[in-house]
């Protein structure tokens, strides 16, 4: 059976039983292996995708079952290639993860609640993750990374007005006078870098 996925951003076809997995169509007609194999019972999480922007288990779904949706893997959170992003990288940072197995179903969940929520708490951030499982961290680790993560792109999201530089140009002989706010206009890793790394 013909099935038109829309993964990551880009349409992909694919020839596939109609028993077959989304998960297995990922891995095996689009080769996208991030999202990993585990339980294959939905409750261990290693198979974690975003359908529409929510976590999904995609050993879980028919690949049928996905067409008309919008798929997120962990291959399309990077911002270019060769990049991570930010909340990929907060796990690297701190630490979040040891044998990585767990890892993409990890920060996919972590992505998708900092795009509903950019100031968690810590129990937001542990029920969030709390169905995906992870035998090696003791999840401290993951915690700390999402905190992270929140704590940049609160930094990276200030507001600014690129064209407030050009509209309002001060006489001459008078100093420009800034509108971008005080806090939070350099990039994450800036700050990081001036306070000599990670605090």
């Amino acid at each position: 059976m013909k099935v038109k996925l829309n993964v990551n951003g880009r349409l992909r076809e694919a020839d596939v039983e109609p028993r077959k997995t989304l998960l297995d169509t990922l891995r095996e007609d689009f080769l996208l292996v991030g999202s990993h194999a585990g339980c294959e019972h939905g409750v261990c999480g290693a198979c974690t995708v975003l359908i529409d922007g929510e976590p999904s288990r995609a050993c879980l779904m028919f690949a049928v079952q996905a067409d008309g949706y919008e798929i997120t893997t962990i291959e399309g959170l990077a911002p270019a290639p060769g990049e991570l992003s930010i909340v990929q990288d907060a796990f690297c940072e701190t630490h979040g993860l040891q044998c990585g197995y767990c890892t993409p179903g990890m920060i996919l969940t972590a992505h998708a609640l900092l795009t509903q929520n950019d100031a968690p708490t810590r129990d937001d951030i542990v029920e969030a993750i709390s169905g995906n499982i992870c035998r090696c961290t003791g999840y401290g680790q993951i915690v700390e990374a999402v905190e992270f993560a929140a704590d940049r792109l609160r930094k990276t999201n200030a507001p600014r007005d690129p064209q407030a530089a050009v509209a309002d140009e001060p006489p001459a002989g008078r100093p420009a006078k800034s509108k971008a706010p005080q806090e939070g206009i350099l990039e994450a890793a800036q700050i990081d870098a001036l306070r000599g790394g990670r605090s």
